[in-house]
């Protein structure tokens, strides 16, 4: 009997116990939003050189240091500063085992420039040797002011959610109170660049300025979102 009391007793103690955790004040879940466009004005452009013949016989060949300081000086005329210029990967010839070095191997090497504006690549193309040039890619953007930007819609987002509650409330003869809960959504968007002429390859023979392709970039869409519960007055 000791026994049934003492676990009724503990039963109605668990329950007054949950009762008191139970959240039952009013409250309005809503959710607000803030999106922007903005154009990337930070571009990485990947650029890969190879070292090539002058002559059928194989005998005349064009060194990859010849190609690189073209590339360097280029660089430099466009007004970039050395810094943005960075070496991406090396393929080169490694004698291991003491082998005769093959005399066809041809070195190449990709590098990274950081750009803000792409008409600059017109000019460093024009200043490398063009049957030097491999390929050359569009390898990534971001923007400057991307944090600042974010932090702009988070709050405007906020204040939408705010709004929403309070006139949805305000029909209802209430008054929005103060916020319970605050989650971030976040929808960012980075497009992948969008090209007239989508083949951004170089032949070695037939490369010149007016010949590159024009590029179109999609804007960085960001879209932030707030669910936030308000309590209600």
């Amino acid at each position: 009997m000791k026994k049934i009391l003492a676990f009724a007793l503990l039963s109605v103690l668990s329950f007054t116990a949950f009762s008191q955790n139970v959240d039952t004040r009013r409250k309005i879940e809503v959710t607000g939003s803030a999106e922007t466009e903005v154009t990337p004005d930070i571009i990485y452009i990947s650029i890969s050189l190879k070292e090539y013949f002058k002559d059928n016989s194989n005998r005349k060949k064009v060194a990859i240091d010849e190609l690189e300081q073209q590339l360097q000086t280029a660089v430099l005329n466009a007004g970039i500063p050395k810094e943005n210029f960075t070496i991406n990967n090396i393929s080169s010839y490694t004698d291991y085992w003491n082998k005769k070095k093959d005399p066809n191997f041809l070195a190449s090497k990709q590098y990274r420039i950081k750009v803000s504006d792409l008409t600059k690549l017109n000019t460093i193309i024009a200043g490398v040797d063009s049957k030097g040039i491999a390929y050359s890619n569009i390898d990534g953007y971001d923007y400057s002011k991307m944090e600042s930007l974010k932090k702009d819609l988070k709050v405007r987002a906020l204040l939408a959610a705010k709004e929403k509650a309070t006139y949805l409330t305000a029909a209802l003869g209430q008054k929005v109170g103060q916020p319970i809960e605050i989650q971030e959504i976040n929808n960012e968007y980075y497009p992948q660049p969008m090209y007239r002429n989508a083949n951004m390859e170089m032949k070695a023979q037939s490369v010149e300025v007016a010949d590159m392709p024009d590029i179109d970039f999609k804007k960085i869409k960001l879209n932030y979102q707030m669910r936030t519960i308000f309590e209600i007055e």
